[in-house]
């Protein structure tokens, strides 16, 4: 299981509790992660071939990637590892949100599309993209920036800026606090999806406040289920009754 979502914990989890061996690999970006039930590994492959004789050593009968809609580059990997060892391969992503009523979205294809669009949006800027692609704001010098993140991000980032160290699930009471405290004009996010962070986007149309949405990137045409129970079904079905 190629992890670090909510949804791969809760596969490996039910597979645990059935009498299933399940490795966890999870990128290690985050200093402190919720871990998953079952064994983990932390750390990348080394590309495609190193993947693909992980997957031979470990005599892996099948291969889930739930990891984040935009860890596109393992995802990638996953493809072409798979492929490579003859492996069953599943893709776990979670729907991407959509735009209600009352909401005041602009959508982005790329964090640098993102920080084109909201330099006309406002002056104080509520920014959930995460620690990478901050450079991609480094250059807005007019605006003042609120950055959540989970761990401290590194340069270079946009001069006038506030870091907030904090990990979801959030509350629409605390978001809007939390917005409102800080003056903030516009909020930056990327389409993750799931239910931890949505509350800031609840909170963004209580308060009028324009959203800009990163699309999640194109992803390889392979068979993708969107909930946990489809993939334990999925993974299940590898094995002989």
């Amino acid at each position: 299981m190629l992890g670090g979502t909510t949804e791969g914990r809760e596969v490996a989890a039910e597979l645990v509790v059935l009498g299933i061996r399940v490795v966890s690999s999870l990128a290690g970006r985050v200093s402190k992660p919720r871990m998953p039930e079952g064994e983990v590994r932390v750390g990348g492959f080394g590309g495609v071939d190193g993947l693909a004789e992980w997957l031979r050593a470990e005599r892996a009968v099948g291969l889930i990637d739930a990891t984040h809609p935009f860890a596109e580059r393992i995802s990638a990997s996953a493809v072409a590892a798979a492929k490579q060892v003859g492996v069953p391969h599943l893709r776990l992503e979670r729907p991407g949100w959509k735009e209600g009523p009352g909401d005041i979205w602009r959508w982005a294809d790329s964090v640098e599309h993102a920080a084109q669009i909201v330099s006309g949006l406002g002056e104080r800027v509520f920014l959930t993209t995460g620690r990478q692609g901050l450079a991609a704001f480094a250059d807005l010098t007019e605006q003042w920036f609120l950055i959540r993140c989970v761990d401290m991000p590194a340069p270079p980032m946009p001069p006038h800026a506030v870091v907030l160290l904090d990990r979801g699930p959030y509350t629409v009471d605390g978001e809007l606090t939390l917005m409102r405290r800080n003056r903030i004009d516009v909020l930056v996010t990327k389409d993750s999806g799931g239910t931890m962070t949505t509350a800031k986007l609840t909170a963004a149309r209580h308060l009028g406040r324009p959203v800009v949405v990163v699309r999640r990137p194109p992803r390889p045409d392979v068979h993708t289920v969107t909930t946990p129970a489809e993939a334990v079904r999925w993974a299940l079905a590898l094995f002989p009754r």
